[in-house]
């Protein structure tokens, strides 16, 4: 198992790329938080988790809370003995235009897709540091190595996480400890639902998956799941600084 014992501590875990995640290091050993806006349905991927033989636990977090996030991230720590892998993965998607989005669509677009995981990730590396160990696994998306039209909101922070995981790989790879941007292209979650609005209904999506996609189809969260493994794992034990695209080919 790539992730025997470890200790990882995911936000947004209770459905989704979030959820796969989880299971997918589970699965692999780890002992899995499993935090998520909607306490209950983190409390579901816990109890999937532990079902199936694996050890997780469940809570209520809202990322934009500053002092919860930190402190259920310390908790984890203090609860464990260690924190080797912190996934940060919540998110939003303000969809729109500069002359569509508004001000308060943007500072909550940055609150949650850049502001959340700084300090989701100030707070994880104050445990890793001592320990010279850890991977970061920041999720920011494909529409951080291109720019989607209409997507002002969006494509901004989604770039910014990419420049805050390379800063953040660059000063601390000398401690060992890794960080890397999980970068998904279209995956079928309820994430979707801004896109699909911006082209009309479901039936606009499929057609766009379809026809601009090279590989012609939506991913699938397992798979995305399967490389938050890889990132969590020794099997990139030479990669800090990363955006991995996972997107069918759509940014080529």
């Amino acid at each position: 198992m790539e992730l025997r014992n470890q200790v990882a501590f995911v936000t947004a875990g209770g459905s989704g790329i979030g959820r796969a995640g989880a299971i997918a290091m589970a699965r692999e050993g780890a002992i899995v938080v499993v935090s998520d806006l909607e306490a209950g349905r983190a409390g579901e991927v816990a109890a999937e988790i532990c079902s199936a033989g694996g050890r997780a636990e469940a809570m209520g977090l809202d990322v934009s809370d500053d002092n919860a996030l930190r402190a259920a991230i310390a908790g984890t720590a203090e609860r464990y003995g260690q924190l080797d892998v912190l996934h940060s993965h919540a998110g939003v998607q303000v969809p729109g235009r500069l002359d569509q989005v508004s001000a308060e669509g943007m500072d909550l677009s940055w609150r949650l897709n850049v502001r959340a995981h700084f300090i989701a990730a100030k707070a994880a590396m104050e445990l890793m540091v001592p320990r010279r160990s850890g991977s970061l696994i920041i999720t920011s998306s494909n529409s951080g190595v291109q720019y989607d039209r209409e997507m002002i909101a969006y494509c901004t922070t989604k770039h910014a996480v990419i420049a805050m995981v390379r800063q953040i790989a660059a000063d601390y790879a000398r401690y060992n400890i890794r960080c890397n941007a999980l970068c998904p292209g279209f995956v079928d979650t309820v994430f979707n639902a801004g896109f699909e609005a911006q082209m009309g209904g479901r039936a606009g999506l499929e057609s766009y998956v379809s026809d601009t996609i090279p590989m012609g189809r939506f991913g699938s969260a397992a798979e995305i799941g399967e490389a938050v493994v890889y990132l969590a794992s020794d099997r990139a034990a030479f990669m800090t600084g990363h955006a991995l695209v996972l997107d069918g080919g759509e940014s080529l």
